[in-house]
């Protein structure tokens, strides 16, 4: 489904060819599970439309994450909080950013309770969709050629920069893509006094984000522990070899479903045992957004059939 511009336009799913077609407000009359993914003023407008029609929604915009009657969740996390959306028939997939980072931590949060989270995010252009990714692979052909820098997606040089995230700027002075962070992380947590602190930063990469995660725990943990916990968390992969210098990069979790996770030691500026460090790398695409919705219709389908009113 999609507007109307797009009607009649052809695309292959499964070896199959199907015809998009225009979004109304009479779509969902036959459908069990819709994934939205077209924006927030859309997800606002039709999401409860098809709710109401008895459709379960699994919306990956921000337009719902904060409501109270519709659960945000991450499947390794809080697949728990899913039949609360019982009411609202809306699930709301949270930001990329929000998920690479619970994945890692929420294992290691339920062995030793995270007091605090320090995080700092370097983004790639798939954050920022098909175009940015375009124009990054535009930038870099630009300046080997010597020809002005194609500046239309961020106004700015990307290739060979970095700079803050580009969502709006508020008041705190933390911008929008930060406050996710903050916010997703304690309703996803069920813990509205964890303390969780971001920076974002948009990086001259294609595809993955990574982050840098600090850990302040409630109870000691050795890095051995952290590292065995890690090990065999679902959704996870360890990726944690000093001597050879082989860490999570962007490159080789594109296309993965898995986060990778590395650097895994102790924050020497901590009591001993109660700081953990941490590295991650994440496909935003997959797992970030993609992934996440469709593994929390598996959840539904597997778990919670009672929400799918038309099977």
């Amino acid at each position: 489904l999609a507007s109307a511009r797009s009607a009649g336009k052809k695309m292959e799913f499964a070896g199959e060819e199907l015809t998009v077609e225009e979004l109304t407000e009479s779509s969902f009359d036959d459908v069990d599970v819709a994934f939205f993914s077209a924006g927030g003023s859309q997800s606002r407008k039709f999401g409860p439309i098809a709710g109401k029609a008895g459709c379960l929604v699994i919306d990956n915009s921000s337009a719902f994450r904060m409501a109270p009657d519709c659960p945000l969740v991450v499947p390794e996390v809080n697949s728990n909080a899913i039949p609360d959306a019982e009411g609202s028939m809306i699930i709301a997939n949270p930001n990329c950013s929000t998920i690479i980072m619970n994945t890692v931590v929420w294992p290691i949060h339920q062995v030793s309770e995270c007091k605090r989270i320090i995080v700092s995010t370097y983004q790639a252009a798939s954050g920022a969709g098909a175009q940015a990714m375009a124009e990054l692979e535009q930038q870099a052909k630009d300046w080997v050629n010597g020809d002005p820098i194609t500046q239309d997606i961020f106004g700015r040089q990307y290739i060979w920069n970095l700079f803050s995230h580009n969502s709006p700027i508020e008041e705190t002075g933390y911008n929008q893509e930060e406050m996710k962070m903050v916010k997703e992380t304690k309703k996803i947590f069920s813990a509205p006094d964890i303390a969780v602190t971001a920076t974002c930063i948009r990086v001259p990469v294609l595809r993955a984000h990574c982050e840098s995660i600090n850990l302040q725990l409630t109870t000691p943990m050795t890095e051995e522990e952290a590292k065995e916990i890690l090990a065999k968390a679902p959704g996870v992969t360890l990726v944690d070899d000093r001597e050879n210098n082989r860490f999570p990069e962007p490159l080789d979790a594109s296309g993965k479903d898995d986060i990778l996770v590395g650097r895994i030691r102790r924050d020497l500026s901590q009591d001993e045992g109660y700081g953990i460090e941490l590295f991650v790398a994440g496909d935003q695409i997959r797992k970030g957004a993609a992934l996440n919705a469709v593994q929390i219709a598996e959840e539904v389908l597997d778990k919670y059939p009672s929400l799918l009113k038309k099977l």
